[in-house]
């Protein structure tokens, strides 16, 4: 798969220009006193990341011109249900992870109980962003809070992580692992985006044609992250699990290759779905292309 036309530059200007603001914004969202459950919880929201589902709310948001210190709202509340999700899949009962974005999983580092109240802890910070927002329209609060735990939820990532545990490396077939990690990756995603264009006063339909792009991405994404599995290593990928054999993974029932042309026609039909929407929405093509190329 190659990259469409001048990709990359649209989205290396938006990230260039917003990236900061998110971690500033992610900094302000948990407070810094010294109790082993904030420490922990700044651990799990600050390590370094790609920040790709703040990102794609931003890049969502500004495509229909939505207010800046909204779009962060959103963006940082969905980076806290990452952060969250993160700390729960590296857990000894999960994916038995010791290393997250190249540093100690939460739980090495704070212990299991910690870790767990920290990923609860964040969840709920998320709802708190969102609700107390002065910078999202007053109508608009409620809807994103329900966006929000639909995607964390049974029929989100929640309910997606039992059905990966559950399934059978060996047996699982395609429409199986598409059911899988379109609740426990896609789910975020969709947030992502679908949080950005409300906050943007979007219309319905430009709500949909963001939630078709952002479920492309979502796949696509997952489908990247499990051939890196498979092909890189701790020093490059960030992350060492000693459970992901357990888990159903696309390179591995696929094909490496196989699994690769099925990211890259997710990646085509993710740009597709916001080519309607003009050339302000070139970020998000953009972005759909770097994430199906990255290394890490």
């Amino acid at each position: 798969m190659t990259a469409g036309p001048g990709a990359g530059s649209s989205f290396e200007k938006l990230s260039k220009k917003y990236l900061g603001a998110v971690e500033a914004r992610l900094s302000r969202a948990i407070p810094a006193d010294d109790s082993s459950l904030s420490r922990a919880m700044r651990a799990a929201l600050l390590s370094p990341g790609k920040r790709a589902r703040a990102l794609v709310a931003i890049a969502c948001g500004l495509l229909f011109r939505g207010p800046e210190e909204a779009l962060l709202d959103v963006a940082a509340a969905v980076e806290a249900v990452h952060a969250a999700s993160l700390a729960l899949d590296d857990l000894p009962s999960m994916d038995d992870a010791t290393l997250r974005r190249g540093e100690p999983a939460l739980h090495v580092r704070f212990g299991q109980a910690t870790a767990i109240l920290a990923a609860v802890a964040l969840v709920n910070r998320a709802f708190e962003i969102l609700a107390g927002s002065r910078s999202i329209p007053a109508g608009a609060r409620g809807r994103l809070v329900a966006e929000l735990a639909r995607a964390v939820g049974e029929a989100g990532c929640c309910g997606g992580q039992q059905a990966d545990l559950e399934s059978d490396p060996a047996g699982a077939a395609l429409e199986d692992l598409e059911s899988i990690h379109a609740r426990k990756t896609g789910a975020l995603f969709v947030a992502a985006a679908r949080g950005g264009a409300i906050a943007g006063r979007a219309s319905e339909e430009e709500i949909e044609a963001v939630t078709r792009y952002a479920k492309n991405l979502g796949l696509a994404f997952q489908i990247v992250d499990d051939l890196l599995e498979e092909e890189g290593d701790s020093s490059s990928t960030g992350k060492k699990a000693h459970g992901e054999g357990h888990r159903a993974n696309f390179a591995r029932i696929l094909g490496a290759a196989t699994a690769r042309a099925i990211a890259g026609e997710l990646t085509e039909a993710a740009a597709r779905c916001v080519a309607q929407l003009g050339r302000r929405a070139a970020p998000l093509t953009d972005l759909a292309y770097k994430l199906a190329q990255r290394r890490s």
